[in-house]
Protein backbone atom coordinates (compact mmCIF):
# COMPACT_ATOMS: atom_id res chain seq x y z
CA UNK A 1 0.00 0.00 0.00
CA UNK A 2 1.36 3.46 -0.81
CA UNK A 3 0.30 6.66 1.17
CA UNK A 4 0.94 10.09 -0.06
CA UNK A 5 0.58 13.74 2.07
CA UNK A 6 -3.19 13.67 1.10
CA UNK A 7 -4.17 10.61 2.70
CA UNK A 8 -4.07 8.81 -0.94
CA UNK A 9 -3.99 4.91 -0.45
CA UNK A 10 -3.55 3.25 -2.99
CA UNK A 11 -4.43 -0.39 -2.88
CA UNK A 12 -4.37 -3.63 -4.76
CA UNK A 13 -6.55 -6.64 -4.63
CA UNK A 14 -7.53 -9.71 -6.16
CA UNK A 15 -10.98 -11.62 -6.64
CA UNK A 16 -10.18 -15.52 -8.01
CA UNK A 17 -11.66 -18.83 -7.79
CA UNK A 18 -15.42 -19.30 -6.90
CA UNK A 19 -16.23 -15.65 -6.15
CA UNK A 20 -15.01 -14.69 -9.56
CA UNK A 21 -16.59 -17.22 -11.89
CA UNK A 22 -19.58 -17.21 -10.09
CA UNK A 23 -20.12 -13.30 -11.07
CA UNK A 24 -19.04 -14.88 -14.39
CA UNK A 25 -21.91 -17.12 -14.55
CA UNK A 26 -24.13 -14.60 -13.33
CA UNK A 27 -23.62 -12.00 -15.56
CA UNK A 28 -24.31 -14.36 -18.41
CA UNK A 29 -27.44 -15.70 -16.99
CA UNK A 30 -28.56 -12.12 -16.50
CA UNK A 31 -27.87 -11.63 -20.30
CA UNK A 32 -28.70 -15.14 -22.00
CA UNK A 33 -32.19 -14.19 -22.95
CA UNK A 34 -30.31 -11.95 -25.41
CA UNK A 35 -28.15 -14.09 -26.70
CA UNK A 36 -28.59 -15.94 -30.38
CA UNK A 37 -27.07 -18.91 -31.94
CA UNK A 38 -27.44 -21.23 -34.19
CA UNK A 39 -29.41 -24.53 -33.15
CA UNK A 40 -30.40 -23.19 -29.60
CA UNK A 41 -33.80 -21.07 -28.51
CA UNK A 42 -32.88 -17.77 -27.42
CA UNK A 43 -32.04 -18.46 -23.90
CA UNK A 44 -30.92 -21.84 -23.97
CA UNK A 45 -27.13 -21.84 -25.05
CA UNK A 46 -24.98 -23.69 -22.88
CA UNK A 47 -22.65 -21.07 -21.05
CA UNK A 48 -19.37 -23.51 -22.41
CA UNK A 49 -20.93 -22.42 -25.78
CA UNK A 50 -21.38 -19.29 -25.72
CA UNK A 51 -17.88 -18.54 -24.03
CA UNK A 52 -16.30 -20.65 -26.74
CA UNK A 53 -17.87 -18.58 -29.19
CA UNK A 54 -18.08 -15.05 -27.28
CA UNK A 55 -14.82 -15.44 -25.31
CA UNK A 56 -14.98 -14.48 -21.37
CA UNK A 57 -14.17 -11.08 -21.99
CA UNK A 58 -18.00 -10.31 -23.18
CA UNK A 59 -18.80 -10.91 -19.43
CA UNK A 60 -15.58 -9.17 -18.00
CA UNK A 61 -17.11 -5.63 -17.53
CA UNK A 62 -20.27 -6.24 -16.15
CA UNK A 63 -19.19 -9.16 -13.81
CA UNK A 64 -16.73 -6.60 -12.34
CA UNK A 65 -19.66 -4.81 -11.48
CA UNK A 66 -21.10 -7.39 -9.44
CA UNK A 67 -17.46 -8.15 -7.29
CA UNK A 68 -16.45 -4.19 -6.90
CA UNK A 69 -17.72 -3.55 -4.20
CA UNK A 70 -17.45 -6.48 -1.90
CA UNK A 71 -13.64 -5.96 -3.06
CA UNK A 72 -13.90 -2.33 -1.65
CA UNK A 73 -15.39 -3.34 1.51
CA UNK A 74 -13.07 -6.31 2.43
CA UNK A 75 -10.22 -3.17 1.86
CA UNK A 76 -11.52 -1.04 3.74
CA UNK A 77 -11.77 -3.86 6.79
CA UNK A 78 -8.46 -4.94 6.16
CA UNK A 79 -6.46 -1.63 5.56
CA UNK A 80 -8.78 0.07 8.40
CA UNK A 81 -9.75 2.87 6.69
CA UNK A 82 -12.64 5.11 6.54
CA UNK A 83 -12.97 7.53 3.28
CA UNK A 84 -13.81 10.35 3.11
CA UNK A 85 -14.67 10.54 -1.21
CA UNK A 86 -15.79 8.44 -3.45
CA UNK A 87 -12.80 6.06 -4.58
CA UNK A 88 -11.20 5.76 -7.89
CA UNK A 89 -11.20 2.01 -8.93
CA UNK A 90 -9.23 1.33 -11.84
CA UNK A 91 -8.83 -2.80 -12.91
CA UNK A 92 -5.36 -3.46 -13.19
CA UNK A 93 -5.46 -6.93 -15.14
CA UNK A 94 -8.39 -9.66 -15.42
CA UNK A 95 -9.29 -13.05 -17.09
CA UNK A 96 -11.38 -15.77 -16.95
CA UNK A 97 -9.23 -17.04 -13.39
CA UNK A 98 -9.09 -13.12 -11.71
CA UNK A 99 -9.55 -9.55 -11.39
CA UNK A 100 -7.38 -7.48 -9.99
CA UNK A 101 -8.60 -4.41 -8.64
CA UNK A 102 -6.36 -0.73 -7.77
CA UNK A 103 -8.52 1.22 -5.58
CA UNK A 104 -7.27 5.00 -5.06
CA UNK A 105 -9.12 5.65 -1.17
CA UNK A 106 -9.16 9.10 0.13
CA UNK A 107 -8.98 9.47 4.05
CA UNK A 108 -9.56 12.07 6.25
CA UNK A 109 -6.88 14.49 6.10
CA UNK A 110 -4.59 15.73 9.57
CA UNK A 111 -5.90 18.69 10.77
CA UNK A 112 -4.70 20.88 13.62
CA UNK A 113 -6.71 24.05 15.46
CA UNK A 114 -3.89 26.05 16.66
CA UNK A 115 -6.67 28.07 18.67
CA UNK A 116 -10.75 27.93 18.73
CA UNK A 117 -11.31 29.57 22.05
CA UNK A 118 -11.33 33.19 23.16
CA UNK A 119 -11.41 35.06 19.77
CA UNK A 120 -13.28 37.56 20.89
CA UNK A 121 -16.02 37.75 18.21
CA UNK A 122 -19.16 40.41 18.81
CA UNK A 123 -22.70 39.03 18.09
CA UNK A 124 -24.97 41.74 16.23
CA UNK A 125 -27.56 43.23 18.30
CA UNK A 126 -31.07 42.55 18.36
CA UNK A 127 -33.28 45.21 16.83
CA UNK A 128 -36.59 45.89 15.12
CA UNK A 129 -37.19 49.29 14.20
CA UNK A 130 -40.52 51.26 13.74
CA UNK A 131 -39.49 51.95 9.80
CA UNK A 132 -38.95 48.01 9.48
CA UNK A 133 -42.45 46.96 10.86
CA UNK A 134 -43.83 50.23 8.46
CA UNK A 135 -41.94 48.74 5.55
CA UNK A 136 -43.28 45.10 5.96
CA UNK A 137 -47.14 46.84 6.65
CA UNK A 138 -46.70 48.84 3.50
CA UNK A 139 -45.60 45.56 1.20
CA UNK A 140 -48.43 43.34 2.74
CA UNK A 141 -51.24 46.15 2.18
CA UNK A 142 -50.00 46.30 -1.79
CA UNK A 143 -49.50 42.48 -1.66
CA UNK A 144 -53.63 42.68 -1.14
CA UNK A 145 -54.59 45.30 -2.80
CA UNK A 146 -56.86 45.00 -5.49
CA UNK A 147 -56.99 45.46 -9.53
CA UNK A 148 -59.90 48.17 -10.61
CA UNK A 149 -60.66 49.35 -13.76
CA UNK A 150 -60.15 52.69 -14.86
CA UNK A 151 -61.01 55.29 -17.57
CA UNK A 152 -58.49 57.37 -19.55
CA UNK A 153 -55.11 55.71 -20.93
CA UNK A 154 -52.72 52.82 -19.83
CA UNK A 155 -49.89 54.73 -18.06
CA UNK A 156 -46.55 53.16 -16.31
CA UNK A 157 -47.48 50.94 -13.61
CA UNK A 158 -51.20 50.16 -15.30
CA UNK A 159 -52.10 46.54 -16.02
CA UNK A 160 -53.15 46.48 -19.77
CA UNK A 161 -55.80 43.23 -20.53
CA UNK A 162 -55.30 43.06 -24.29
CA UNK A 163 -55.42 40.39 -27.25
CA UNK A 164 -52.57 40.06 -29.54
CA UNK A 165 -50.86 37.86 -32.39
CA UNK A 166 -47.52 38.57 -33.10
CA UNK A 167 -45.91 37.32 -36.92
CA UNK A 168 -42.90 37.71 -38.90
CA UNK A 169 -42.99 38.92 -42.79
CA UNK A 170 -47.11 38.45 -42.31
CA UNK A 171 -46.74 34.86 -41.09
CA UNK A 172 -48.07 34.17 -37.23
CA UNK A 173 -45.37 32.36 -35.14
CA UNK A 174 -46.00 29.58 -32.72
CA UNK A 175 -46.39 31.33 -28.84
CA UNK A 176 -47.01 34.92 -30.37
CA UNK A 177 -50.61 34.63 -29.84
CA UNK A 178 -52.71 35.03 -26.59
CA UNK A 179 -56.15 36.56 -25.41
CA UNK A 180 -57.29 38.17 -22.21
CA UNK A 181 -53.34 38.67 -21.66
CA UNK A 182 -53.00 41.15 -18.33
CA UNK A 183 -49.66 42.84 -18.29
CA UNK A 184 -47.96 45.11 -16.38
CA UNK A 185 -46.87 47.97 -17.95
CA UNK A 186 -43.08 48.31 -16.83
CA UNK A 187 -42.75 44.94 -15.82
CA UNK A 188 -39.92 44.13 -18.49
CA UNK A 189 -42.35 40.90 -19.24
CA UNK A 190 -42.87 41.19 -23.03
CA UNK A 191 -40.21 41.91 -25.85
CA UNK A 192 -37.71 45.11 -25.06
CA UNK A 193 -40.13 48.17 -26.76
CA UNK A 194 -43.52 46.50 -26.63
CA UNK A 195 -44.88 48.09 -23.16
CA UNK A 196 -43.86 51.23 -23.82
CA UNK A 197 -45.52 51.29 -27.37
CA UNK A 198 -48.93 50.35 -25.44
CA UNK A 199 -48.66 53.68 -22.87
CA UNK A 200 -51.08 56.10 -24.19
CA UNK A 201 -53.58 53.61 -25.71
CA UNK A 202 -57.36 53.53 -24.51
CA UNK A 203 -59.94 50.97 -24.20
CA UNK A 204 -60.69 48.93 -27.24
CA UNK A 205 -58.34 50.99 -29.13
CA UNK A 206 -55.89 49.03 -31.82
CA UNK A 207 -52.58 48.90 -32.38
CA UNK A 208 -50.06 47.57 -34.28
CA UNK A 209 -46.73 47.29 -32.40
CA UNK A 210 -43.39 46.74 -33.74
CA UNK A 211 -40.42 45.11 -31.93
CA UNK A 212 -37.18 43.14 -32.98
CA UNK A 213 -36.15 39.77 -31.20
CA UNK A 214 -33.04 40.36 -29.13
CA UNK A 215 -30.61 38.38 -30.47
CA UNK A 216 -29.81 36.53 -27.24
CA UNK A 217 -33.97 35.43 -27.16
CA UNK A 218 -34.12 31.75 -26.25
CA UNK A 219 -35.98 30.75 -29.22
CA UNK A 220 -33.78 30.31 -31.91
CA UNK A 221 -36.29 30.39 -34.97
CA UNK A 222 -37.01 34.39 -33.54
CA UNK A 223 -33.47 35.81 -32.40
CA UNK A 224 -32.52 39.02 -33.93
CA UNK A 225 -36.11 38.89 -36.16
CA UNK A 226 -38.59 41.99 -37.19
CA UNK A 227 -41.99 41.11 -35.77
CA UNK A 228 -45.44 42.88 -35.81
CA UNK A 229 -48.37 42.07 -33.09
CA UNK A 230 -51.32 43.39 -33.69
CA UNK A 231 -52.80 44.22 -30.46
CA UNK A 232 -56.42 44.95 -28.96
CA UNK A 233 -56.96 46.52 -25.65
CA UNK A 234 -59.70 45.72 -23.35
CA UNK A 235 -59.32 47.35 -20.09
CA UNK A 236 -57.14 49.41 -18.22
CA UNK A 237 -56.74 47.88 -14.74
CA UNK A 238 -54.58 50.13 -11.50
CA UNK A 239 -54.00 48.64 -7.94
CA UNK A 240 -56.34 50.60 -5.25
CA UNK A 241 -54.43 50.50 -2.22
CA UNK A 242 -55.86 48.90 0.68
CA UNK A 243 -56.18 50.20 4.34
CA UNK A 244 -55.94 48.23 7.73
CA UNK A 245 -59.60 48.02 8.20
CA UNK A 246 -61.89 44.95 9.06
CA UNK A 247 -61.63 43.48 5.77
CA UNK A 248 -58.23 43.49 5.20
CA UNK A 249 -57.39 41.84 8.51
CA UNK A 250 -60.27 39.50 7.45
CA UNK A 251 -58.45 38.74 4.22
CA UNK A 252 -54.70 38.72 5.51
CA UNK A 253 -56.16 35.42 7.97
CA UNK A 254 -53.81 35.79 10.71
CA UNK A 255 -54.91 34.53 14.01
CA UNK A 256 -55.09 37.45 16.56
CA UNK A 257 -54.50 40.38 14.27
CA UNK A 258 -57.22 42.31 13.77
CA UNK A 259 -55.73 45.73 14.24
CA UNK A 260 -53.06 47.82 13.52
CA UNK A 261 -51.71 47.00 17.22
CA UNK A 262 -51.69 43.30 16.75
CA UNK A 263 -50.35 43.56 13.16
CA UNK A 264 -47.84 45.50 14.13
CA UNK A 265 -46.72 43.18 17.40
CA UNK A 266 -47.56 39.78 14.90
CA UNK A 267 -44.77 41.52 12.40
CA UNK A 268 -42.32 42.27 15.10
CA UNK A 269 -42.49 39.16 16.66
CA UNK A 270 -41.97 37.62 13.11
CA UNK A 271 -38.65 40.23 12.24
CA UNK A 272 -37.30 39.75 15.18
CA UNK A 273 -37.21 35.71 15.00
CA UNK A 274 -35.89 35.94 11.61
CA UNK A 275 -33.03 38.73 13.02
CA UNK A 276 -32.17 36.48 15.52
CA UNK A 277 -31.53 33.69 12.95
CA UNK A 278 -29.88 35.66 10.89
CA UNK A 279 -27.20 37.09 13.94
CA UNK A 280 -26.71 33.60 14.96
CA UNK A 281 -25.50 32.57 11.43
CA UNK A 282 -23.25 35.56 10.64
CA UNK A 283 -21.88 34.92 14.32
CA UNK A 284 -21.00 31.42 13.61
CA UNK A 285 -20.00 32.00 10.40
CA UNK A 286 -17.52 34.54 11.65
CA UNK A 287 -16.10 32.32 14.61
CA UNK A 288 -15.81 29.41 11.99
CA UNK A 289 -13.79 32.01 9.34
CA UNK A 290 -11.36 32.90 12.13
CA UNK A 291 -10.78 29.46 13.38
CA UNK A 292 -10.49 28.33 10.00
CA UNK A 293 -7.43 31.10 9.87
CA UNK A 294 -5.61 29.31 12.94
CA UNK A 295 -5.97 26.06 11.36
CA UNK A 296 -3.48 23.91 9.53
CA UNK A 297 -4.86 21.30 7.18
CA UNK A 298 -4.49 19.94 3.71
CA UNK A 299 -7.61 19.02 2.02
CA UNK A 300 -7.50 16.47 -0.80
CA UNK A 301 -9.17 17.47 -3.80
CA UNK A 302 -11.30 14.66 -4.17
CA UNK A 303 -13.10 15.95 -0.78
CA UNK A 304 -14.11 18.74 -2.53
CA UNK A 305 -14.82 17.59 -6.43
CA UNK A 306 -17.32 15.40 -4.15
CA UNK A 307 -19.02 18.67 -2.11
CA UNK A 308 -19.28 20.38 -5.77
CA UNK A 309 -21.61 17.33 -6.64
CA UNK A 310 -23.23 17.76 -3.51
CA UNK A 311 -24.04 21.04 -4.29
CA UNK A 312 -25.06 20.71 -7.66
CA UNK A 313 -27.52 17.93 -6.62
CA UNK A 314 -28.93 20.58 -4.74
CA UNK A 315 -29.25 23.14 -6.93
CA UNK A 316 -30.93 20.80 -9.93
CA UNK A 317 -33.43 19.88 -7.14
CA UNK A 318 -34.14 23.23 -6.15
CA UNK A 319 -34.64 23.86 -9.94
CA UNK A 320 -37.05 20.91 -10.92
CA UNK A 321 -39.04 22.16 -8.10
CA UNK A 322 -39.30 25.71 -10.32
CA UNK A 323 -39.94 22.94 -13.60
CA UNK A 324 -36.69 24.06 -14.76
CA UNK A 325 -33.69 21.70 -15.93
CA UNK A 326 -29.63 21.74 -15.60
CA UNK A 327 -29.45 22.45 -19.48
CA UNK A 328 -32.22 25.16 -19.48
CA UNK A 329 -30.42 26.87 -16.48
CA UNK A 330 -27.32 26.66 -18.90
CA UNK A 331 -28.80 28.15 -21.42
CA UNK A 332 -30.87 30.97 -19.70
CA UNK A 333 -27.25 31.80 -17.66
CA UNK A 334 -25.41 31.19 -21.09
CA UNK A 335 -23.03 29.15 -18.82
CA UNK A 336 -21.56 25.41 -18.85
CA UNK A 337 -21.24 22.45 -16.65
CA UNK A 338 -17.61 23.42 -16.13
CA UNK A 339 -18.04 26.98 -15.37
CA UNK A 340 -20.93 25.83 -12.80
CA UNK A 341 -18.66 23.82 -11.02
CA UNK A 342 -15.60 26.62 -11.04
CA UNK A 343 -18.24 29.04 -9.25
CA UNK A 344 -19.17 26.47 -6.53
CA UNK A 345 -15.46 25.32 -5.98
CA UNK A 346 -15.35 28.40 -3.00
CA UNK A 347 -18.41 27.31 -1.31
CA UNK A 348 -17.30 23.85 -1.59
CA UNK A 349 -14.14 24.45 0.14
CA UNK A 350 -15.37 26.43 2.55
CA UNK A 351 -17.99 23.45 3.71
CA UNK A 352 -15.39 21.05 3.51
CA UNK A 353 -12.85 23.41 5.98
CA UNK A 354 -15.51 23.85 8.32
CA UNK A 355 -16.70 20.15 8.20
CA UNK A 356 -13.42 19.18 9.28
CA UNK A 357 -12.99 21.73 12.21
CA UNK A 358 -16.19 20.80 13.73
CA UNK A 359 -15.44 16.96 13.50
CA UNK A 360 -12.27 18.13 15.38
CA UNK A 361 -13.65 19.89 17.79
CA UNK A 362 -16.23 17.57 18.91
CA UNK A 363 -13.26 15.08 19.21
CA UNK A 364 -11.56 17.37 21.38
CA UNK A 365 -13.85 18.66 23.42
CA UNK A 366 -14.90 14.89 24.30
CA UNK A 367 -18.51 16.28 22.61
CA UNK A 368 -21.16 12.61 23.16
CA UNK A 369 -25.02 12.38 22.53
CA UNK A 370 -27.22 10.06 24.39
CA UNK A 371 -29.85 7.98 22.60
CA UNK A 372 -32.27 10.04 24.47
CA UNK A 373 -30.82 13.92 22.95
CA UNK A 374 -31.37 11.86 19.46
CA UNK A 375 -34.65 11.18 19.98
CA UNK A 376 -35.92 14.32 21.56
CA UNK A 377 -34.43 16.23 18.55
CA UNK A 378 -36.18 14.50 16.70
CA UNK A 379 -39.42 15.27 18.43
CA UNK A 380 -38.41 18.92 18.43
CA UNK A 381 -37.87 19.17 14.84
CA UNK A 382 -41.00 17.54 13.91
CA UNK A 383 -42.69 19.62 15.90
CA UNK A 384 -41.45 22.76 14.41
CA UNK A 385 -41.56 21.32 10.96
CA UNK A 386 -45.28 20.25 11.87
CA UNK A 387 -44.79 16.27 10.80
CA UNK A 388 -44.32 13.37 11.95
CA UNK A 389 -40.97 11.51 13.60
CA UNK A 390 -40.94 8.89 11.17
CA UNK A 391 -40.81 11.65 8.42
CA UNK A 392 -37.80 13.56 9.87
CA UNK A 393 -36.22 9.98 10.49
CA UNK A 394 -36.67 9.30 6.50
CA UNK A 395 -35.09 12.40 5.64
CA UNK A 396 -31.80 11.57 7.98
CA UNK A 397 -31.59 8.32 6.59
CA UNK A 398 -30.64 7.25 9.95
CA UNK A 399 -30.27 7.57 13.73
CA UNK A 400 -26.23 8.28 13.13
CA UNK A 401 -27.09 11.23 11.04
CA UNK A 402 -29.05 12.51 13.24
CA UNK A 403 -26.44 12.10 15.79
CA UNK A 404 -24.10 13.86 13.73
CA UNK A 405 -26.45 16.48 13.50
CA UNK A 406 -26.72 16.87 17.67
CA UNK A 407 -22.65 16.82 17.85
CA UNK A 408 -22.80 19.69 15.20
CA UNK A 409 -25.58 21.84 17.08
CA UNK A 410 -23.36 21.34 20.57
CA UNK A 411 -19.79 21.94 19.00
CA UNK A 412 -21.68 25.65 18.23
CA UNK A 413 -22.94 25.72 21.62
CA UNK A 414 -19.26 25.26 22.63
CA UNK A 415 -18.07 28.03 20.16
CA UNK A 416 -20.19 30.50 20.88
CA UNK A 417 -19.31 30.30 24.71
CA UNK A 418 -15.51 30.33 24.21
CA UNK A 419 -15.85 33.40 21.80
CA UNK A 420 -18.72 35.88 22.53
CA UNK A 421 -17.83 38.84 23.32
CA UNK A 422 -20.41 39.46 26.60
Amino acid sequence: MEKNSKNRHVVETTVTGKAWSDALKKTYEKNKKKIKMDGFRPGKVPFEMYVKKNGYDSLFYEASDLVVQDSFTKVLKDENLEPVARPLVNIKEVDKDKITFEFTIITKPEINIKKYKDLKIKKDKLEVTKEEIDHEIEHLLEHYAELVIKDGKVEEGDTAIIDYEGSIDGVPFDGGKAENYSLVIGSKTFIPGFEDQLIGMEKEEEKDIKVTFPDDYQAENLKGKDAIFKVKLHEIKVKQNRELDADFFEDLGMEGVNSKETLESEIKEHLETHKKEDIENKFVDEVMEAISKNTDVDIPDEMVEDEIDHLMARMEQNLRYQGITLDLYYQFTKTTEKELRNQLEKEAFKNVLYRLILEEIIKLENITVSDEEIDKYIDETAQKFNTTKENILNEYGSKDNVKYDVEVHKAFDKLTEYNEVK
